[in-house]
């Protein structure tokens, strides 16, 4: 079969891409391989993603925010970084900068829910491409002037454009001879669903204490007791994690109330514990000719400043915008110069907060006595600095 672009993945990123592209009249085709019941109802999987407030745009822009209930929704209006048990965290509101929110949490699974939908009816009540379900890649080759899928049901695809949209691990790209930089944090990270005695305020804490991170991400109220309800992330050493997984309800709720020091009084377990180990990825190059990444295939980001999926959307963006350029010169979709014009942005905008990144998670698992008084200096200095807070909180609502 002969298509314009090929997108493999049909995960939110794949399918906002192909929504964005909708309008090009473009023959475009995604492969998942998930079955279609899967993707139309996915399952919860204890992630909670914070939306920036231009990512709630773009979502906005495609179609996909209208299909997200409001209750869905979770106001994020405050974020507090601490250092272990030092009563002074970094606090950036949102109204320092006049705004209601820094922006908005939501499960995957309602964005993934809500991604297919807007895909599937992105042309006039039509799908935005033609999907392939249950199926995957086996065999990725691109050409001078055209791309080469073989797919594990032994179709054979080809198009003017391959898209990588297959994970931070992507096969395409491995496929295609693009080498990637992998770090291993050699922790784990478990993620969980709790209700709670004390108010959140709806503000997300960041907790760097000794030996172990903590996050708590506001979700709206049990819509059952009324009890405050938040996502709880735990970063430890794998083993330690499958322990605490383990554990039974009750003595779970016990552990992780003493690890956020009874700050939010009893804590009770909501729905299943998930586990996800920690891995960052950064590609050598998300461009070539006819190819491109986007989502995690472009970068894998460590989740400790929540910009992995708000960095995806971006992406789509910005090569998206290139491309209708493109479809609106009837040019080819798969020339390189769009392409590169796009890694060079993506590059530029995602390459600090990356790097960053990395820094900041070496910085705060380092257990050494230096290194825990310079990150509580850093931190200190930070918040006794309101300029720095309100550029922050800019950069979150912008």
């Amino acid at each position: 079969m002969n298509y314009d672009i090929l997108v493999v993945g049909a995960g939110p990123a794949g399918l906002a891409f192909a929504t964005a592209l909708a309008s090009t009249g473009w023959r475009i085709a995604l492969i998942d391989p998930l079955r279609e019941a899967e993707l139309q109802d996915p399952p919860e999987d204890g992630r909670e993603i914070a939306l920036t407030q231009q990512s709630v745009r773009t979502l906005q822009h495609l179609g996909l925010w209208a299909r997200i209930a409001p209750e869905h929704r979770a106001p994020l209006r405050r974020a507090c970084i601490f250092d272990g048990p030092d009563p002074k965290p970094l606090v950036v509101d949102a109204r320092s900068c006049g705004a209601n929110e820094l922006g908005f949490l939501v499960s995957n699974h309602h964005i993934r829910r809500a991604a297919l939908a807007a895909c599937a009816s992105a042309r006039g009540g039509q799908p935005a491409g033609d999907f392939y379900f249950e199926d995957r890649v086996v065999q990725a080759q691109v050409e001078p002037d055209v791309a080469h899928l073989t797919l594990a049901s032994g179709r054979q695809l080809q198009g003017r454009l391959l898209i990588a949209a297959d994970s931070r691990f992507s096969s395409t790209r491995r496929m295609l001879g693009i080498a990637a930089t992998h770090r291993d944090f050699g922790r784990s990270m478990l993620v969980c669903a709790m209700t709670h005695e004390r108010d959140h305020a709806q503000s997300a804490w960041e907790w760097f204490d000794h030996g172990q991170t903590l996050a708590l991400l506001p979700m709206n109220p049990d819509p059952e007791t009324g009890r405050p309800r938040a996502s709880v992330v735990i970063t430890l050493p794998a083993a330690d994690i499958e322990a605490l997984c383990h554990d039974t309800p009750e003595a779970f709720n016990q552990a992780v109330a003493a690890r956020f020091a009874h700050r939010l009084g009893a804590m009770q377990l909501q729905g299943q514990r998930h586990v996800y180990p920690l891995v960052s990825v950064w590609p050598e190059r998300i461009a070539a000719p006819r190819f491109a990444c986007i989502g995690d295939a472009a970068v894998g980001m460590h989740p400790v400043t929540a910009h992995g999926f708000n960095f995806g959307l971006l992406g789509v963006s910005t090569l998206a915008s290139r491309l209708r350029r493109a479809a609106a010169q009837q040019a080819d979709p798969g020339a390189f110069e769009p392409l590169a014009a796009y890694e060079r942005r993506h590059r530029r905008d995602t390459r600090s907060l990356y790097l960053t990144t990395q820094a900041i998670v070496g910085l705060y698992t380092d257990e050494r006595p230096a290194a825990r008084t310079l990150r509580r200096l850093a931190l200190r200095a930070a918040a006794a600095f309101p300029p720095f807070q309100h550029r922050i909180a800019r950069a979150l609502t912008a």
